[in-house]
């Protein structure tokens, strides 16, 4: 392999949060924590972490599915994904917990999709942290590479509390905060902070 082709190889991002810059223009991603469940040649999938959606409960699902609801559900809120088909379910939960079809993302987080996963959280045998997520965000190939190139998204490392924080009103704030940024310092061009 030639030392340019290894100098252009893309940064795959799986396993980080995307941070909306404070120019964003979609309002489904103003303010928004983005997890990235997977990133590759082939395009990105992610969660949104920051939305809840205030309509639906989790007791509402698990009675749509005929799964008896527990003590341990009540406290459990239904977050806004992403705008990516919007009635499929998604879990993502620490690593302690794996079933068929758990997609592994990192040594820290998992994401599973499946009715097993809402039957076991419900029982209070499911993963020790979770976030429960209709929807997802997605990007076709090169698409989100484009968007970092023009600087409408931050990166930063993920980690359980800023991914499963009780008050999500402030995770962006958070993020940015980790990533030591002055929020009167960004700039809208690309390449600059």
């Amino acid at each position: 392999m030639s030392k340019s082709s290894i100098n252009s190889a893309p940064e795959f991002l799986a396993g980080q949060v995307l941070i909306a810059m404070p120019q964003m223009q979609d309002p489904r991603f103003e303010r928004a924590v983005v997890y990235l469940c997977a990133h590759s040649a082939d395009g990105a999938m992610g969660l949104v972490v920051n939305r809840l959606i205030d309509t639906f409960q989790f007791t509402d699902l698990l009675d749509q599915l005929n799964i008896p609801a527990t003590p341990a559900c009540q406290h459990i809120r239904v977050h806004f994904g992403g705008p990516v088909e919007t009635g499929r379910g998604f879990v993502l939960h620490s690593s302690d917990y794996e079933l068929d079809g758990t997609l592994k993302v990192d040594s820290q987080f998992a994401l599973t999709a499946t009715i097993d996963v809402l039957k076991d959280i419900a029982k209070g045998a499911g993963p020790r942290r979770n976030l429960l997520a209709l929807g997802y965000a997605g990007w076709g190939p090169g698409q989100l590479d484009t968007e970092m190139r023009d600087n409408v998204w931050l990166t930063a490392p993920a980690d359980e509390e800023l991914l499963f924080a009780g008050d999500i009103a402030h995770t962006w704030e958070k993020a940015l905060a980790r990533l030591h940024i002055d929020l009167s310092l960004l700039s809208s061009d690309a390449g600059h902070a």
